[in-house]
C-alpha cells in the first residue's frame, strides 16, 4: 500500500462556501502547502505510484480576496501549477524561478499583451483551459507544456495513465486537466494503477472551494484533495491535460 507522507456537474460549479471572519488576502502565508500529503492508498492492490515531487500550494476560488466563483478554476489550477516551478527551482528560466504565481489580473493581461486575447477579456470573468496555462507558463516562467488529448473518459482516459506515471517520474510537475462537458478544471497531482488491468486513479486537488483557509486535514476531509477512480469521471467528456516540461525532476 503507498501512503503518502509529512464529480462535478454539468455547466457551472460554484463551490463549497463557509463563512469567512477574514479574506485570505488579509492572511499571508495561509495557503496550504502540499495539502495531498498523508493521503492513503486509494486501493490495497495497488502495484504502481507516482506523484509530484517537491511542494505546490492549494490555490482556490477567492483565496486572494478575489470571488472567482463559477470562472476562476482554471485560473486557480494554474496559480498552483506556477506554485510548484517557484519552489522546485525548475523554470527553465533563472529570472523566473522565484516569480510568485501569477494574479489573476495579471494572467488575464498577460494573455491580452500576448494577443491571445482582445483587450476586453482583461478584467471579464472568462473562463481559462489548459491552452491558456501553457501560453501564461511559457510567458512567466519560460517553461513550455505538453498537451496531451484525450478523446473520452473511461477506458480511454485510463489509457492515458502511463503518460502521466511516465510525466510524474521525468518531471515532476503538477498537471492542468480539463474538458467539455466536464469542464471543471483540476490539478493531477498524482496516478495510482491497480494491478490486473483493474484501473486507475488520479489524485485530484479540487479549485472549487471557497471559504476561509483549511488545515490539511480539514481539506482531505472534504475530498478537495482526493484519489478519483478514473472511471468515475465523464465518459462522453473528451480532457485536455497540460504536463509542465521542467527538464528535470
Amino acid at each position: 500500500m503507498f501512503d503518502m507522507e509529512d464529480n462535478s456537474p454539468h455547466g457551472i460549479d460554484w463551490g463549497r462556501e463557509d463563512k469567512c471572519t477574514k479574506r485570505v488576502s488579509e492572511c499571508p502565508g495561509a495557503l496550504l502547502q502540499n495539502a495531498h500529503i498523508g493521503l492513503p492508498s486509494p486501493a490495497p492492490d495497488i502495484v504502481k505510484c507516482s506523484l509530484i515531487s517537491g511542494d505546490c500550494l492549494y490555490f482556490h476560488y477567492g483565496c486572494d480576496g478575489l470571488d472567482d466563483r463559477g470562472w476562476g478554476c482554471g485560473y486557480r489550477t494554474l496559480q498552483t501549477m506556477a506554485s510548484w516551478l517557484c519552489r522546485s527551482g525548475c523554470s527553465l528560466s533563472p529570472m523566473a524561478k522565484n516569480r510568485h504565481p501569477p494574479s489573476l489580473p495579471e494572467i488575464q493581461h498577460a494573455l491580452v499583451a500576448m494577443e491571445d486575447k482582445p483587450e476586453s477579456f482583461a478584467g471579464s470573468r472568462e473562463w481559462i483551459g489548459t491552452f491558456e496555462a501553457t501560453l501564461i507558463l511559457d510567458y512567466y516562467y519560460d517553461t513550455p507544456c505538453k498537451v496531451v488529448h484525450v478523446r473520452g473518459g473511461g477506458v480511454e482516459l485510463d489509457r492515458a495513465a502511463e503518460e502521466l506515471h511516465q510525466h510524474f517520474t521525468s518531471q515532476g510537475s503538477p498537471v492542468m486537466m480539463g474538458g467539455d462537458r466536464d469542464n471543471s478544471s483540476k490539478g493531477i497531482l498524482g496516478v495510482c494503477t491497480r494491478a490486473g488491468g483493474q484501473g486507475s486513479y488520479l489524485l485530484v486537488m479540487d479549485p472549487h472551494y471557497y471559504g476561509p483557509p483549511l488545515e490539511r486535514a480539514a481539506v482531505q476531509r472534504l475530498g478537495l484533495v482526493s484519489w478519483k477512480n478514473v472511471g468515475s469521471l465523464d465518459r462522453s467528456s473528451f480532457y485536455n491535460l497540460c504536463l509542465p516540461q521542467t527538464g528535470k525532476k
